[in-house]
């Protein structure tokens, strides 16, 4: 038995919905692109992939949004300037990834919001993505609309015109060893698939906007013990923790046996606070965690 349906007695959202649980998993391109200003915009699409290798041709379109037929930054960007990088996501980037689909307000450097480093590109003006496995410098060839009502994506034809691998992704041929890339893609909803391990989920930021990386103290941002996707989980919270709650953290049992045993060694300290907020964001507590890093 199958269940039959017209794309036209579907509302909107309930056809993209469907449509992509079916259609995946999806690469992602993490775009980068910029405004006739030099302003930066970095926003993910799952509508991607290659199309020809010789010329090598890749598409993404950014399609108006569902809910109120906007047009994404991205799109606007590349009307301005027919350039963009495009930066392959890594298992280690999903989260922060994720945070820069964030609707954040025109101007917003989206690397900045989301902790990414901005590599200069050789042929290009929008940067790279310093910690994306595979960059790919593009100009655009094309941007055909394909209608004018919500959901209707623009497709953004590009030419690749370099490319930049990391080393360590390699095999022992010189080819790109897939456990070593690791890369992630999109399915329907909250759910990504990853290459090495399956299936997992990424609460995605829709009408809400997280604090950012950027909000977050220096010493936070440069932890060794909290990784990108710790950071960029902590990013995704909406509001920095209230003096209540950074109190009521420190009340924690493991957070006072860490200040017993260390308070006189503040780099020690540090360590072990930075742990314990990896553990509890692994655990899902996520506010707790930038709680408990926001309290020292």
């Amino acid at each position: 038995m199958y269940k039959s349906i017209l794309p036209a007695d579907l509302a909107g959202s309930a056809l993209q919905a469907l449509l992509q649980g079916a259609i995946a998993p999806r690469p992602v391109a993490f775009a980068a692109t910029v405004d006739a200003a030099g302003k930066v915009n970095l926003s993910p699409f799952s509508f991607f992939n290659i199309f020809s290798s010789n010329p090598p041709v890749i598409i993404f379109s950014p399609a108006r949004r569902v809910r109120d037929n906007t047009t994404k930054h991205s799109l606007e960007n590349v009307l301005e300037v027919p350039e963009c990088t495009i930066n392959i996501v890594s298992y280690d980037m999903v989260q922060q990834t994720s945070l820069a689909s964030t609707e954040y307000e025109k101007g917003v450097n989206e690397f900045v919001k989301a902790g990414f480093t901005m590599e200069a590109s050789h042929l290009v003006k929008p940067p790279r993505v310093a910690e994306s496995p595979v960059q790919l410098e593009c100009k655009v060839l094309e941007i055909k609309a394909l209608g004018t009502e919500g959901g209707a994506g623009n497709l953004v034809i590009c030419e690749v015109i370099k490319i930049h691998v990391k080393e360590a992704i390699l095999d022992e041929n010189g080819r790109i060893d897939p456990y070593k890339i690791d890369q992630v893609s999109r399915l329907g909803g909250d759910w990504y698939s990853r290459s090495n391990a399956g299936l997992f989920t990424v609460a995605k930021p829709i009408t809400t906007k997280g604090i950012g990386v950027d909000a977050l103290p220096e010493a936070v941002r440069r932890s060794r013990e909290l990784s990108g996707n710790d950071l960029g989980q902590l990013g995704n919270v909406e509001k920095l923790p209230s003096a209540e709650q950074r109190e009521s953290t420190m009340h924690d049992p493991d957070v006072q046996e860490a200040y017993r045993r260390f308070s006189l060694h503040a780099e020690s300290l540090e360590f072990h606070l930075h742990q314990l907020a990896h553990r509890w964001i692994e655990a899902g507590r996520v506010e707790d965690a930038l709680a408990l890093v926001m309290s020292f």
